[in-house]
């Protein structure tokens, strides 16, 4: 039996997620961005007050159980997206669609017209989101020059950064480094 669930984003949230399992003593084979797998353990559903605990514990961290289809869907397609952007400076040529497509496996316009139609933006446009937000984190802990974020995020240019960084934000990638303000970033979970 899996349970998915909403905003797991990074390693640190695998790793709260996991710390409450082990203070609930619950017995899991596997926990990965969005799901935790507990194999046959616990039958086909977790017991009702175990699952209510669980949600309420997770809830507190920011986490949310996901119970209908096409919320797991739309996670999945999100936690692809992130898997793809932690990946997109490697040159194997793969697009954003052929990685969704591999990891969820069914027809990329039919997870377009789903994601759109729920989140009310496109696939493209929330990995754009992304991208700009993962952006701003290297400028504002000024780790690297644009020309590199430009290259560790896998744009074709400074150029092609700067307009997409423009266009969602409305500042350039320059101005918002002499902002220096965190204040401005959205943690990748919120988007």
């Amino acid at each position: 039996m899996k349970i998915y669930i909403k905003n797991m984003v990074c390693e640190r949230c695998r790793l709260a997620v996991i710390s409450i399992l082990h203070n609930n003593a619950l017995q899991y084979s596997s926990v990965q961005l969005g799901v935790i797998d507990f194999d046959d353990t616990y039958g086909a559903q977790l017991p009702d007050e175990v699952q209510k605990s669980l949600a309420e514990q997770l809830n507190d961290m920011g986490f949310s159980l996901l119970n209908d289809k096409t919320s797991k869907l739309i996670e999945n397609i999100k936690i692809a997206c992130l898997d793809f952007l932690q990946h997109v400076e490697k040159p194997d040529k793969t697009t954003l669609s052929k990685h969704i497509t591999a990891t969820i496996p069914l027809e990329y316009n039919y997870l377009s017209n789903i994601f759109s139609e729920v989140e009310g933006i496109t696939i493209e446009q929330y990995f754009i989101r992304l991208r700009v937000e993962k952006a701003k984190e290297f400028l504002v802990y000024n780790e690297m020059s644009i020309s590199e974020i430009a290259f560790q995020l896998g744009y074709s240019s400074v150029a092609h950064l700067s307009g997409q960084f423009k266009k969602v934000t409305g500042l350039t990638p320059g101005y918002f480094r002499t902002l220096k303000n965190e204040k401005l970033r959205s943690p990748l979970d919120k988007l």
